[in-house]
């Protein structure tokens, strides 16, 4: 019985007041900054205008952006019309970027650091850098705009660069609010979002839960099993953990209750699967594309690099429901109450065909923007092959996805820009050096201590702002005192994108756990510990691969491979020992000996590994005779009961 999680119809009404006019205006923007975005992408041959200069193409992305920020997200609220501020803020905010285009050539033919900065030159730098913290505060908060004024304050009036100097940096050339973190929102993460919204709406969501549901429904935990496949399959198309758990949630953590789950459990389960997607190859969070632009590798790179520490994320989070559901005596749904994955499969596996198409493309040695688009533009065709999918598959919901998209673009675009000035600001100012050495100092050259405090540094970053400016901030300041104690870059790289996320998490401001936690109605701090106990695994990874560089696919098959398999099964013996079950309950001192074969395991070292199965083989040996037998699976009720309306996702 396929859960119904249908994709909303929009209603278009024409509402002729100054709200309503103002609501079709928005729509009519956000829908030309799609079009725009797909248009630049195709190649001239193929009838596109191909990828324009740096300036003009950025600058287009950050006005759409800014043009859409102060008119959705307004003083009055978003039901209100916008006041005269919010109009005033909107034109100050058009008028430096359109300045740019109007004087193009000037700026291009002008030797920044060389050639002084005119009044109205410096005026609208100061206008756009004003602006552009506004509009980031009303879209993500005061972590990010805050962070910036610092490093604004830090360039002024302690490095002592001349204003001048700091103003033609940030905003007349490409190494500020103009720098290739916008550059990546405009070229990859924006046609990647609406790619998401156009899978969404073609009904791949229930897909996604149908096909975990017909995988893992009926085994030990099945629903918090569903959770964790549903979640890293969404993920692939959605790369936000708070947009994971509201399109998974409604669905997997009543169902996870209901099957006897705690509801702390529940949250931490649904926040720690949802986390997990922006690790999770193939399309990863928006933070991958910047790193593959900072390390001047493709796109696929980073994807090879990151899928053993994502699989490896993913067992941990398996292996904890597996063995908490075994401990409580949890069961499944019978099969009878769940969908067939054959029927599942022929009604909805055909949505798996644009996911299909971005990997051939890209794997064909065509740019990932190309490949997202290939995908984007099959997503609606796909859906009309079916008739399960064709409804879906109108004028109206096509408009609201590239309307969605859009404003789901948003956040990102303007994280980027905003954490340009802080990029500005290190590079003009040598912060960066600064920071390394004062790391390099701390930790007195001793890698672990200098692990230690990045990690740190990025669980409490990306606890203030979105992950891409935690990682763009932690690689201008921290990333370079990793690389000269000896890490290699694509470790060191990883690692900070690692921590960036794991701070949806970790208490105590955890957003995936908050919105999880909502949905469960569960206490916060019991679904924190819950979650940071689930996925143990996902902050012990980024050591492991920083010691051990096989297991990013760096060194000779036989390695990768041993290290692989020897990791998963510390892993799971760690969740074992971390929830007190591996063939029956743990005694105490059982569990700490599960923990200390993990961690045998999990260090790549021939010494340690042959130790970790010996002391593996002997908890199996100790607990055979004593084993639980399987139970019978017991119903959970109608899998429609436990289930609620998905609503629209919030990314």
């Amino acid at each position: 019985m396929p859960v119904d999680i249908s994709v909303p119809k929009p209603e278009f009404r024409f509402d002729f007041s100054h709200a309503g006019v103002i609501r079709l205006v928005t729509a009519a923007i956000a829908v030309a900054m799609a079009l725009y975005h797909m248009w630049v992408i195709l190649p001239p041959a193929l009838g596109g205008q191909g990828t324009p200069e740096a300036i003009i193409f950025r600058g287009t992305h950050l006005l759409f952006a800014l043009t859409l920020t102060f008119l959705i997200y307004r003083r009055a609220g978003s039901d209100a019309a916008p006041s005269l501020l919010d109009y005033g803020l909107l034109a100050l905010a058009m008028a430096p970027i359109t300045y740019l285009f109007w004087n193009y050539d000037y700026i291009v033919n002008r030797i920044y650091y060389v050639d002084d900065m005119t009044p109205v030159d410096m005026a609208m730098a100061v206008i756009l850098i004003v602006l552009l913290l506004e509009a980031t505060r009303r879209l993500i908060g005061w972590a990010l705009p805050l962070t910036a004024i610092v490093f604004l304050a830090y360039g002024l009036f302690v490095a002592r660069v001349e204003p001048m100097r700091l103003l033609d940096q940030l905003f007349m050339t490409t190494e500020g609010v103009f720098g290739a973190p916008l550059g990546v929102s405009a070229a990859y993460v924006m046609i990647f979002v609406l790619f998401g919204s156009f899978m969404e709406r073609t009904g791949t969501g229930q897909l996604f839960m149908d096909f975990a549901l017909s995988l893992t429904g009926h085994t030990a935990g099945g629903p918090g099993k569903v959770s964790v496949v549903s979640s890293s399959l969404f993920g692939t198309i959605s790369g936000s953990a708070v947009a994971n758990v509201m399109v998974d949630g409604p669905i997997s953590i009543p169902l996870m209750k209901r099957t006897g789950f705690k509801a702390h459990f529940a949250a931490g389960v649904e926040a720690v699967a949802s986390t997990g997607g922006q690790i999770m190859p193939p399309i990863m969070g928006a933070a991958a594309f910047v790193m593959a632009e900072f390390l001047s590798v493709s796109y696929g790179q980073v994807v090879i690099w990151a899928l053993i520490p994502a699989v490896l994320y993913y067992v941990a989070c398996f292996a904890a429901v597996h063995f908490e559901a075994k401990r409580h005596g949890i069961m499944g749904v019978p099969r009878s109450e769940l969908p067939r994955l054959g029927t599942t499969l022929r009604e909805r596996g055909h949505l798996f065909l644009p996911v299909a198409t971005i990997l051939a493309v890209l794997y064909s040695g065509y740019s990932a923007p190309l490949a997202a688009l290939a995908g984007t533009l099959l997503c609606f065709p796909v859906a009309a092959l079916r008739a399960s999918t064709r409804g879906n598959v109108r004028i109206p919901i096509i408009i609201d996805a590239m309307i969605d998209g859009a404003r789901n673009a948003l956040a990102v675009a303007l994280a980027c820009a905003c954490a340009g000035i802080v990029i500005g600001v290190v590079a003009l100012t040598g912060a960066g050096i600064v920071f390394t050495q004062a790391v390099i100092g701390l930790s007195q050259n001793y890698l672990l201590l200098a692990l230690l405090l990045t990690a740190v540094a990025g669980i409490v970053l990306g606890m203030g702002m979105p992950t891409t400016p935690a990682y763009i901030v932690m690689t201008s300041l921290l990333v370079p005192a990793l690389i000269k104690l000896g890490v290699m870059m694509p470790a060191a790289h990883m690692f900070a994108f690692y921590f960036a996320i794991l701070s949806a998490i970790t208490p105590p401001v955890a957003l995936a756990v908050y919105a999880a936690a909502g949905l469960a109605k569960a206490d916060l701090w019991s679904s924190g510990w819950a979650a940071v106990k689930i996925g143990a695994a996902g902050f012990i990874v980024p050591f492991m691969f920083v010691y051990e560089p096989a297991l990013l696919m760096i060194g000779d098959w036989p390695t990768i491979i041993w290290r692989f398999l020897c990791s998963c099964v510390g892993i799971g013996l760690l969740a074992a020992g971390l929830h007190g079950y591996l063939l029956r309950r743990c005694a105490m001192w059982e569990r700490a000996l599960l923990v200390a074969t993990a961690f045998c395991l999990v260090k790549p070292d021939w010494l340690t590994d042959l130790l970790g199965i010996g002391l593996a083989a002997a908890v199996l040996a100790l607990q055979w005779p004593q084993r639980d037998r399987p139970l019978a699976t017991k119903s959970a009720g109608p899998i429609a009961e436990a289930t609620t309306a998905r609503p629209d996702a919030v990314k």
